[in-house]
């Protein structure tokens, strides 16, 4: 049965739009918000009365970018049988993308040390979308009997940190293996994690 959750993704935003194309350019570090308002069409004020600063439009910039891919992926794995699978495959599916998209691509490359404080402080806002999304897929996979029993949102918490970590290792991982797919170790990972009777 098809998942009746629904990931609701923000609607074109020229400013948002504009703040993709200055970190494409230039990395978040030198991105300012007069780039972005130049770039919008729009002036400083606009931008500032929408989303108060840059680093607000910056998190509202990565929320976007990852919701539209969970919904993709969301969307392709609908005709997975459990909600187990379709976890597992949106997990896979997103996980792959993330790390060759663009705009993550060109923070790793230019802003590392900016991400830092994502891995080992605090979850920012498009994390904690991402975990409240997963945890009602392991409520829904809970309920039909294909996921283990546990608290939903540690359940979500250590499957968004694991799927994280094959991101920011997705070029360690290409170097040491000579490989760029690694779908099918982490759907192994997810699968095994979440199978009942492990808990």
């Amino acid at each position: 049965m098809e998942s009746q959750r629904h990931i609701v993704v923000p609607p074109p935003d020229p400013i948002l739009d504009a703040a993709r194309a200055c970190v494409l350019d230039v990395g978040l570090r030198r991105t300012t918000l007069a780039d972005v308002a130049r770039r919008a069409g729009v002036s400083r004020m606009t931008v500032y009365r929408q989303y108060g600063d840059l680093s607000a439009i910056v998190s509202a910039l990565l929320s976007a970018e990852l919701l539209g891919l969970m919904e993709s992926a969301r969307v392709e794995a609908a005709t997975q049988p459990t909600a187990r699978e379709r976890l597992v495959e949106e997990g896979v599916l997103v996980v792959e993308r993330l790390s060759q998209h663009p705009l993550w691509c060109k923070v790793l490359d230019l802003d590392p040390e900016l991400l830092l404080p994502l891995v080992v402080d605090r979850f920012g806002s498009s994390q904690r979308a991402a975990v409240e999304l997963v945890a009602a897929q392991v409520e829904e996979g809970q309920r039909e009997g294909s996921v283990r029993s546990g608290d939903p949102q540690l359940l979500a918490t250590c499957l968004l940190l694991t799927a994280q970590s094959f991101v920011f290792s997705a070029r360690i991982i290409a170097a040491q293996h000579k490989s760029e797919h690694t779908g099918a170790e982490l759907r192994r990972l997810l699968t095994g994690y979440l199978l009942p009777g492990n808990g």
